[in-house]
């Protein structure tokens, strides 16, 4: 049953030219340098530190790796983080 509704959201997204991160509830990363990081779509934050930052997501999760990582704002399905970000890892 996911893999229809997967599939029925990905034709609709090609037949009404939408993006498919609105559609599919997929996450959007906007990075600026490598000094702040802005991710949507996000299901929580499984574990923060000033060095990680674990996020769920709804296929898989999210890892941020850096130094003085800092949360400026997190709301519902948005977090903006800032700091020396060195590596960011998806995991299915």
């Amino acid at each position: 049953m996911r893999k229809l509704t997967r599939r029925f959201n990905q034709f609709t997204a090609k037949l009404l030219d939408l993006p498919q991160d609105v559609v599919m509830d997929l996450p959007r990363m906007t990075m600026i340098g490598n000094r702040q990081l802005y991710i949507e779509n996000h299901r929580g934050v499984l574990h923060f530190s000033n060095e990680v930052l674990k996020l769920a997501l709804t296929t898989g999760r999210v890892e941020v790796h850096g130094s003085e990582l800092v949360i400026r704002a997190i709301l519902t399905e948005e977090v903006f983080i800032e700091g020396m970000i060195r590596d960011i890892k998806y995991i299915p």
